[in-house]
């Protein structure tokens, strides 16, 4: 799942995309309002986690384009503003949560994983090909009923691929999509993390699911 964080305090920007990347999910960061709307224009999120007091666009009016572009996208606000009121305006504009600062990254990482639950439909939360089973909220894969232990990354790539189960994904939208990167014909990092990914979810099994497209890129499922 991929997560925007608003947040011009570069340290607790860090902070919380390091945390929520340690938790396997892919995370940009805006450090302005402007930058925030531009990138809720631009790209898919499935949450925002959001400050309220941002240069150049505030908070508040970053709430309001969101619910104005995205009504669906949950987002949940971080800030250092405490006052009732301030809270009050917040859900009142249209925010899922409210946490202010300082706080506890468990905490944080708790009220997101409940925002995502409420947020996804049923089919959305479990992904399966086969016997392949991944839970994008609780961030777990198994296969034939055995966990399988992912890297971040490599949960990020293997779930962008059983998004797309039945249809070919090229290098290019792999690396745009898992890593937020333009493609570079002479990098293989795809390859190496398919290789990592085939070597986790295939060994042991005689029924293989990821498959190469030559010239092309990849491919999940059955026969493409």
């Amino acid at each position: 799942m991929r997560v925007l964080i608003a947040e011009d305090d570069k340290p607790v920007a860090s902070f919380v995309q390091k945390g929520l990347e340690a938790e396997q999910y892919a995370v940009d960061v805006a450090q302005d309002g402007d930058e925030a709307q531009f990138m809720v224009n631009q790209f898919d999120y499935d949450l925002a986690v959001l400050d309220l007091s941002l240069p150049r666009v505030d908070g508040l009016d970053v709430l309001k384009h969101i619910r104005e572009s995205k009504p669906a996208l949950p987002v949940l606000i971080l800030t250092g503003r405490n006052r009732v009121e301030d809270r009050v305006k917040g859900l009142d504009l249209g925010a899922d949560d409210y946490l202010t600062k300082p706080f506890s990254f468990s905490e944080l990482s708790a009220r997101v994983r409940a925002l995502l639950r409420r947020a996804a439909q049923p089919a959305e939360v479990v992904l399966r090909v086969g016997d392949l089973e991944l839970n994008r909220v609780e961030r777990t894969v198994k296969r034939a009923g055995q966990a399988i232990e992912l890297t971040p990354k490599e949960f990020a790539l293997l779930e962008y691929l059983m998004r797309n189960a039945g249809r070919c994904v090229t290098r290019a939208m792999i690396i745009e999509h898992v890593w937020n990167l333009t493609f570079d014909t002479m990098t293989n990092v795809v390859d190496v993390y398919i290789n990592y990914l085939r070597k986790k979810v295939e060994s042991g099994h005689e029924h293989k699911l990821i498959r190469t497209v030559r010239g092309v890129g990849y491919h999940i499922g059955d026969e493409a």
